[in-house]
């Protein structure tokens, strides 16, 4: 449809027509016949309401989606089409690895092909926009959604960001092709500094913070050309970002110039009214529409009261309007008005679903995003030996569910177990492996006591028992016995996949108690352990590296978690993963991050901890694992690291043309293996402290034993600059320093002037 045709239709319909195509409602109403022929409650909808919504969320599936849009453009006056949402984080029917695995992989390819395949099966099964990719930046594990994430870095975040919009939108950033979805960027902004990791809670930072490290993953999340963008729960400046003007206009629509749909979070709008900015429901709706608020989710502030303020003049038609026609345009962007379906068929439908080639992509995403942490000794257990016995053992063994929470799609029956894979492969192999979980899984709500106040009484009053899980003395027997009998023993380990994503935060980051007893008696039998950890986010694992000779991290690794695993464990791959998330040696230490500011009193390396540095007196400073690492199954050299000119000018436009950085980099190990080269830049003194280093550029490199090559950088004014206000990057003169290494504890650094 033409804008002029489109313009045309905007101004056919009635006021409460364009109203209603700002609200959303979940899928239920259209589900389960909730609409009522009265008005009993804020939340009810009459029929003919029900008729002009104009989106809804958490339904997918052709057959239900196609029934659900058919009535609902016979009902429509217009015969207006509904928009399908959906959370599609990592995946729809073929999860992936969670984003903070894909953030490992540092491969903006795989994130792009993850993406365009999710939208495969999301557009097939009638679905329009997915609510990802979540660009928040994450420092603190605590917080359950840093799954969701792809980690600390903002080079990093905003890199991998833009891949996945492109993914998702069919990759040529223009108008969405068949079989992709339009996507949705969240949570605007800095939903990820959420105070003391837990969720809903408040964000409060500085407008240098905000602007150098949150904002640059939206920003380019933006310029990649997101369809929408999601307001977030927290407050900027105290004020919540779904009623921050300064936020939505100044930044978001104007500096950015975003004329996409700007939708709020779910009730977003009527929080307003619970966290005290508004009196009522009323004022709320106000204010979300006056701030730029196009789509209301789910909190019925717009259906209630948007007419009324427009017909007494405190919101402008005009402002509904606008609104309104941004929503009609990603219709007619979609090609709904065309085809509601999009040519989406029953057969489309079951050929992508779950296809040969999703499940492929699935297993090598497993592959680059796991992350070998430890693997000690002069023969090292991984990968395992073709001949060794192998006791394979913990609670996800057997478990089929590798999916996170946010993976709301996923059916467990398609996932592929370690013990599926493992008995496949020992009949292709002729490989001798046993099982014996061990333990039970231990979910969220075997965490502790049931209620806040038996906590608080079981401290005060030392009279209630906190609540545990009972070891189950035969499974552990079955598993002592099986370590016993077996060369090498494989453990795996975890958090549920429900004690991390959207309300699932954690003051300790430990595995559950009874793994631990698990590993140390499965240790105390054998000493040749390989503990496999499952997690959405970075936990504190100094007992588990003490008690394991090899540690391989594969987060929540998804429908082919089983297969990829494996493929691992026995070396037909290599963990291509590097952390994007420090791991915290203890939860004392959160946040932990490696571009941290400098301090004037720093402390002294490898020296006993003075008075008055910036140290902890029980607890080094670094994390047990800095950003970037990670081992490959053989070894690799960083040296003879060189610039192309070590001084340049920096010309009257701002800008200082290109140096070139060189590194000599060898495979020093026994066999052929891929790393990660990272380069890092420390900014000279300026008036504003600067990080200790920040990443600025990376590469894999895949090198056969003894080789050697040289590879190289180009650094110019986006590798060297901040953010200014404006948006863009500015150089300032002054000695920079360049460092190029294994990981973001690299310290051989060289110097580069700019005059």
């Amino acid at each position: 449809m033409k804008k002029e045709q489109l313009m045309e239709l905007l101004n056919s319909m009635s006021l409460k027509e364009k109203v209603f195509q700002l609200v959303q409602i979940p899928g239920q109403y259209f589900l389960s016949g909730i609409a009522d022929t009265g008005t009993k409650t804020d939340n009810s909808l009459t029929g003919e309401e029900l008729a002009l919504i104009g989106s809804t969320l958490g339904i997918y599936g052709l057959e239900t989606t196609a029934e659900i849009q058919k009535r609902h453009m016979e009902e429509h006056p217009h015969h207006i089409p509904l928009l399908f949402m959906h959370d599609v984080v990592h995946g729809l029917r073929t999860a992936f690895p969670i984003p903070l695995a894909l953030g490992a992989a540092f491969s903006p390819d795989l994130v792009k092909m993850c993406t365009s395949a999710a939208a495969d099966e999301s557009a097939a099964s009638g679905l329009h926009v997915t609510f990802a990719p979540m660009l928040d930046l994450v420092r603190d594990p605590r917080w359950g959604r840093v799954m969701e994430s792809f980690g600390e870095d903002p080079f990093l975040n905003a890199m991998l960001g833009r891949a996945s919009v492109e993914g998702f939108r069919g990759g040529n950033g223009e108008t969405p092709e068949k079989w992709r979805v339009a996507s949705c960027i969240k949570h605007f902004a800095a939903y990820g500094a959420a105070e003391a990791g837990r969720d809903y809670t408040g964000a409060d930072m500085s407008s240098r913070i905000l602007r150098e490290c949150y904002l640059p993953a939206y920003i380019e999340g933006v310029r990649a050309g997101a369809d929408m963008v999601m307001s977030s729960f927290n407050a900027i400046d105290g004020v919540p970002a779904t009623g921050n003007e300064k936020l939505l206009k100044e930044t978001l629509r104007d500096a950015w110039n975003f004329d996409g749909v700007l939708i709020s979070d779910w009730d977003s709008v009527g929080e307003l009214v619970k966290r005290g900015v508004c009196s009522d429901l009323r004022e709320a709706a106000r204010l979300a529409l006056n701030c730029g608020i196009d789509i209301d989710m789910c909190s019925f502030a717009y259906a209630r009261h948007l007419e009324a303020l427009v017909r007494e003049g405190e919101v402008a038609k005009e402002q509904v309007d606008r609104a309104a026609f941004r929503v009609l345009e990603l219709k007619n962007r979609l090609g709904l008005f065309e085809d509601p379906f999009r040519g989406a068929t029953s057969t489309v439908e079951r050929k992508k679903i779950l296809s040969t080639a999703n499940r492929a992509l699935a297993r090598k995403a497993v592959c680059e995003c796991s992350v070998l942490l430890k693997n000690a000794g002069e023969q090292p257990l991984l990968p395992l030996a073709s001949e060794s016995k192998v006791a394979f053992t913990g609670p996800y063994v057997e478990s089929k569910e590798l999916h996170s929470a946010w993976a709301v799609s996923t059916d467990p029956e398609d996932t592929v177990s370690i013990r599926e894979a493992a008995e496949e492969l020992a009949l292709s192999q002729g490989r001798s492996f046993i099982f014996a979980e061990g333990c039970t899984m231990t979910c969220r709500e075997d965490l502790g006591p049931k209620s806040e106040e038996r906590m608080v009484k079981y401290y005060r009053e030392d009279t209630i028992p906190m609540q545990s899980v009972t070891t189950d003395v035969n499974m552990l027997k079955e598993a002592v016995a099986a370590a016993e009998n077996a060369d090498t023993v494989v453990v795996c380990l975890g958090e549920h996949r429900l004690m991390s994503g959207e309300g699932a935060s954690r003051g300790e980051l430990t595995l559950p108690k009874q793994q631990l007893e698990l590993l140390k008696s499965l240790h105390s039998a054998n000493k040749n352990i390989v503990s496999v950890i499952f997690t959405g986010r970075p936990l504190d694992l100094r007992e588990v590296c003490e008690l394991s000779r090899s540690v391989l991290l594969v987060w929540m690794p998804g429908t082919e978690g089983g297969n990829g695993i494996l493929d691992l464990l026995i070396g037909a791959a290599e963990p291509g993963g590097r952390l994007s998330m420090s791991f915290p040696y203890c939860v004392g230490q959160v946040p932990v991050y490696y571009n941290h500011f400098n301090t004037g009193r720093p402390k002294p390396k490898n020296t006993k901890v003075p008075y008055y540095v910036s140290a902890y007196i029980d607890i080094p400073n670094s994390p047990l694992f800095p950003f970037g690492y990670g081992l490959s199954y053989t070894s690799f050299s960083v040296s003879g690291i060189k610039l192309s000119a070590e001084k340049t000018a920096l010309q009257d436009s701002g800008s200082f043309g290109e140096i070139k950085a060189f590194a000599s980099v060898k495979n020093t190990g026994l066999r052929r293996g891929q790393t990660l080269i990272q380069l890092y830049v420390s900014r000279p003194f300026a008036e504003a402290l600067a990080p200790v280093k920040e990443l600025k550029a990376f590469r894999k490199l895949a090198l056969d034993p003894g080789e050697e090559k040289m590879i190289e950088f180009t650094i110019g004014n986006e590798e060297l600059g901040h953010m200014g206000s404006d948006g863009k990057m500015h150089v300032v003169k002054g000695e920079y320093r360049i460092a190029i290494g294994l990981d973001s504890e690299t310290e051989e650094w060289i110097s580069l002037k700019i005059v």
